[in-house]
């Protein structure tokens, strides 16, 4: 299994600084899988257990895989940002009193390019022969802010990706390589949005697809 140094993970941690989050949660997954996915960030139920897509979204998620014969074991999941961004609000209780609490949101640009190195590292190291984006954070931090899922979702993208060419940079460079992306939506967006479910459905049978047609090929190095 592949980790993140604890050093990088720490370094992650501070370059937070004061933003609105909380939490760490890893990357989980082989160090050589057939498929990476890149998500948003962890939300409530991922910090209670340090994993990864578990709660409804990650039921959905392991639906998505077993429809094309992978398990959670099988792949390495990660995220664009790994503490958990939080918004306060008001939930009403079922006695009629109001309460705070904590929301998820989305992270914002200076929280993603805060974990920037964290990604790049597995980027370099665990070298997938495809990569699944779930969802606009995770398409965007690879491939930029003009790419929309809803525009190339089950589009197979050859290309570089952004990584930080220096930790202190406040802008991406290009990969010298290319790595081969299929961007899709998050598994959360077919609760908000049922009419997306045949979309996903399809997107991953052209995820399966190109597995079988990429088996025993490696990745271009860096």
């Amino acid at each position: 299994m592949y980790r993140i140094s604890e050093e990088l993970a720490e370094l992650g941690r501070e370059r937070m600084g004061d933003a609105p989050v909380e939490g760490f949660v890893y990357g989980q997954g082989p160090e050589t899988p057939e498929l990476m996915l890149v998500g948003e960030a962890p939300g409530e139920f991922e910090l209670v257990d340090g994993i990864p897509f578990i709660g409804r979204a990650g039921k959905e998620l392991m639906k998505s895989l077993a429809s094309i014969g992978l398990r959670r074991e099988d792949v390495y999941i990660t995220s664009a940002v790994r503490s958990r961004p939080y918004r306060w609000g008001t939930k009403k209780e079922r006695d009629g009193t109001l309460t705070e609490r904590k929301y998820n949101r989305a992270p914002t640009t200076k929280e993603i390019l805060a974990h920037a190195p964290l990604l790049d590292a597995e980027m370099r190291d665990v070298r997938p022969k495809l990569i699944v984006t779930l969802g606009n954070i995770g398409l965007q931090r690879l491939l930029g802010k003009s790419y929309k899922v809803s525009d190339v979702h089950g589009q197979l993208i050859e290309a570089p990706v952004q990584y930080l060419a220096d930790p202190d940079d406040t802008f991406y460079s290009l990969t010298r390589d290319v790595r081969t992306i299929i961007p899709t939506f998050h598994p959360a967006s077919v609760f908000y949005n049922p009419s997306l479910r045949e979309k996903v459905e399809q997107d991953w049978l052209l995820i399966g697809r190109t597995l079988q047609k990429h088996a025993g090929s490696d990745p271009d190095i860096l």
